[in-house]
């Protein structure tokens, strides 16, 4: 059993800052990429950052330069630091995982989401 539990979410002011973290647990071997996609309302669900494990960074032209990904590979946990934020960044945001299991076998995995509000 593997989970991905997010926290960090909430209302924040146009200009503001938030960091969303995701934690992975469970029945882990090693996790390869990880990232965050995002869903507002009417909209499909978009890759905002991702991470492989040897450090590399993916971002969304909408976000480079305000977001910044991380990982702490001891902690299995992916960060992501939103800076600048936008009334247009206001969706939810969905952590994603690729985990080998402790069985050697290989799933993609979702978080439940944390709701991101940026709004006066």
């Amino acid at each position: 059993q593997v989970q991905l539990v997010e926290s960090g979410g909430g209302l924040v002011q146009p200009g503001g800052s938030l960091r969303l973290s995701c934690a992975a647990s469970g029945s882990i071997f090693s996790i390869n990429a990880m990232g965050w996609y995002r869903q507002a309302p009417g909209k499909e669900r978009e890759l905002v950052a991702a991470i492989i494990s040897g450090g590399s960074t993916n971002y969304a032209d909408s976000v480079k330069g305000r977001f910044t990904i991380s990982r702490d590979n001891a902690k299995n946990t992916v960060y992501l630091q939103m800076n600048s934020l936008k009334p247009e960044d206001t969706a939810v945001y969905y952590c994603n995982a690729d985990i080998t299991r402790s069985d050697y076998t290989s799933f993609g995995y979702w978080g439940q989401g944390t709701q991101v509000t940026v709004s006066s």
